[in-house]
């Protein structure tokens, strides 16, 4: 609450003025919530290899927040004799035992800022580009109700950038675009939270993320709580 001066009633000096808060706040997965980006790469590399072609950390890098069957085609253009369901398939199959084998490699204070937007209420979303088995298995590490919906890769129409998986969390929860923040680690990302209509952060990992008016960068989400999304999202509806 902030105290500002008034005049409307005699008897009071001050009246109180609420300050904005987000709605929601929309969680991308893959590099924003968890490290899983390591493990995509080696499940590509592998792929490829597999078929007699070669894939570098460039070629990787190049993919960070693509959808998966959009990959998939630039798999099959560097040789994978395989259709685009298949490759999908596998290349999560492969994360999922990486998963399981070394467990869940939570970003620097994304746990932490979780929990408290909802010790504060706001309603949550899991937007990723990840099919919904995968999302799920992330989701059940985490120890207490994290999100109220997930858009997953294979229940959109059009993947990031498009603005499509951000306005379905949206109606999902029940809100505007414009009443969430979205925070995300790539271009692709980035650009899908801010066609929606989002208040966009974007917090660095494997790719550099350029400066903007349409996005705010982080550095990191460690040390932040709900209260700077809140004076972020107030700042930008202003």
């Amino acid at each position: 609450m902030l105290a500002l001066p008034g005049r409307s009633r005699p008897h009071l000096d001050w009246m109180l003025v609420t300050l904005a808060t987000p709605a929601a706040v929309l969680f991308d997965m893959d590099g924003t919530l968890v490290d899983t980006e390591p493990y995509w790469m080696q499940a590509e590399i592998e792929l490829v290899e597999e078929f007699g072609g070669s894939w570098t950390r460039d070629d990787a890098l190049v993919l960070v927040g693509s959808g998966l069957w959009e990959s998939a085609r630039v798999f099959q253009q560097h040789g994978v004799g395989l259709d685009a369901d298949t490759i999908v398939a596998t290349l999560t199959g492969r994360v999922l035992e990486q998963l399981k084998e070394h467990g869940v490699p939570w970003r620097p204070g994304a746990r932490e800022l979780l929990l408290d937007i909802r010790e504060h209420g706001a309603k949550t979303a899991l937007v990723t580009m990840s099919i919904r088995k995968m999302a799920e298995k992330v989701v059940a590490h985490i120890p207490f109700h994290a999100f109220d919906v997930l858009v997953t890769g294979d229940e959109v129409a059009r993947p990031k950038p498009f603005a499509d998986p951000y306005l379905e969390a949206a109606r999902l929860l029940g809100v505007s675009p414009r009443e969430c923040v979205a925070i995300e680690d790539s271009m692709n990302g980035l650009a899908s939270a801010v066609a929606a209509g989002t208040v966009a952060i974007g917090v660095p990992h494997m790719i550099p993320l350029p400066e903007s008016d349409e996005h705010t960068l982080w550095p990191t989400l460690e040390g932040r709580g709900f209260a700077d999304l809140s004076a972020l999202f107030e700042r930008r509806a202003a």
